[in-house]
């Protein structure tokens, strides 16, 4: 399917705003062979077909093609200009495989008093920030090849939108319409210990969150069987998992986070003149047309002339960022706005009271009092921001920030359109820092 999705975008022939499958008008098997510079991605047998853990690695391994110099030349010790090329080849070889995999078998009797075997994976694809980060999925297409890949994308995911997570996930190889939610509830619960027992759950360690077929139900399951197992010494103990229902310690805004991040990172490329410049386009949302592609865990959006893709990598972060929001909205054991909601509201009032006494000391009041009405927009506010406010501010923040990251990496280095190579660069810069400035013993 990726190779024929490549295919079709350089036969195309239109201009195409994407996310995932494709980076460049090139199918994605021709792009992956430029670089073997960090392991053999490809062999001969499987080159028109990777798998999608290979294909990873073959994005990494060019992302990282293009910015070792510079990670050699950023290097202020004492080496030798060899011994520095050494310092940065070897750890992006450590950056580059899954630290720990998990795989697990444990049986639940089903409500019909049969017995049935369940299968279950989490893979950790790096430690370099804590905890790691990731969501659990139940489809019967999860192996071990699915999460290893998902797990890295999850660590440069993280890296570019500057959430201090490593990268993880889960999957359950069930199909959720074969079982009661009574099953469900015991798949779920039995899974969390399995992951308790190994030491691959727990707030400062490893903390999934939802994914396909996964969401509120299953993360409540899983914060209350950690909080009353493993966990129960644990004032964080809900920390444990995110995207979790209100009452349990989630957060107002995560349900939307991952549609409100795609929209945001397309408004930021759209709205960008020198990239809509170079498609014939004017900026903005008027007369294009978005398409999202779920097959492969990405948005399409198509334009109307010349190709553009924004990688998904960057694109559905809003869900991890708003999780990470979460996460410390359980640590910190208080809601976002509570302390200063009422302050906020009572400084705003007391500006405009200011403003209003300003203008009559400066025209008096023989007409009477000058009355301030403050306009639609501050009326809105002048009560201060709620928890979703705060959320949704601090995502749009965060996808605008990461946007101008990726915009400027691809002009530093001339990669022109292809942003997914360029999303590749900051994470591997930003994760390639937190190894060498923590420090490493080469043998």
């Amino acid at each position: 399917m990726y190779r024929y999705f490549g295919e079709l975008l350089t036969r195309g022939a239109s201009s195409v705003l994407a996310s995932g499958c494709v980076e460049s008008a090139l199918p994605v098997t021709a792009s992956l062979m430029r670089v073997r510079h960090y392991s053999e991605v490809v062999g001969e047998k499987d080159a028109d077909d990777p798998n999608f853990f290979k294909m990873v690695e073959g994005f990494f391994d060019r992302g990282a093609n293009i910015v070792e110099d510079k990670l050699v030349e950023d290097l202020k010790n004492k080496e030798t200009p060899v011994q520095k090329r050494h310092r940065v080849r070897g750890i992006l070889k450590i950056i580059k495989p899954c630290n720990h995999i998990l795989s697990v078998s444990f049986p639940i009797k089903r409500d019909n008093g049969e017995w049935e075997v369940i299968e279950g994976y989490r893979a950790q694809h790096s430690q370099h920030r804590t905890p790691c980060k990731g969501g659990i999925r139940y489809s019967t297409e999860v192996s071990v090849d699915e999460v290893k890949a998902l797990a890295s994308l999850m660590t440069y995911k993280c890296a570019v939108v500057d959430v201090p997570f490593g990268g993880a996930k889960a999957g359950v190889k069930i199909n959720v319409k074969n079982y009661t939610d009574n099953e469900l509830e015991k798949i779920t619960r039995r899974f969390t210990i399995e992951l308790a027992k190994k030491g691959f759950i727990g707030p400062g360690i490893d903390v999934p969150a939802p994914d396909m077929s996964t969401g509120e139900r299953e993360m409540s399951w899983i914060a209350d069987t950690y909080a009353n197992t493993m966990g129960h010494h644990d004032i964080n103990a809900h920390a444990c998992v995110t995207g979790k229902p209100i009452s349990q310690g989630g957060i107002h805004g995560r349900i939307s986070a991952t549609g409100r991040g795609v929209f945001h990172g397309i408004e930021n490329f759209i709205n960008e003149a020198a990239y809509m410049s170079q498609l014939g386009l004017s900026p903005g949302f008027t007369d294009k047309t978005f398409v999202i592609q779920h097959s492969c865990n990405v948005s399409v959006c198509k334009l109307a002339h010349h190709l553009l893709f924004i990688q998904d990598m960057y694109l559905n972060a809003g869900g991890v960022t708003v999780s990470y929001f979460e996460w410390l909205k359980n640590l910190n054991h208080v809601s976002y706005g509570r302390l200063t909601f009422k302050y906020e509201r009572d400084s705003n009032y007391h500006l405009l009271m200011s403003v209003q006494e300003s203008l009559e000391r400066k025209f008096g009041k023989h007409g009477g009092a000058i009355p301030v009405v403050p306009t639609s927009e501050f009326q809105a506010r002048i009560a201060g921001a709620s928890e979703k406010d705060i959320v949704h501010s601090g995502l749009a923040y965060t996808m605008e920030r990461s946007a101008r990251q990726i915009m400027r990496t691809a002009n530093k280095y001339n990669l022109g359109l292809d942003l997914r190579t360029a999303a590749y660069v900051n994470a591997i810069e930003k994760v390639f820092k937190v190894y060498n400035e923590a420090g490493l013993t080469f043998t």
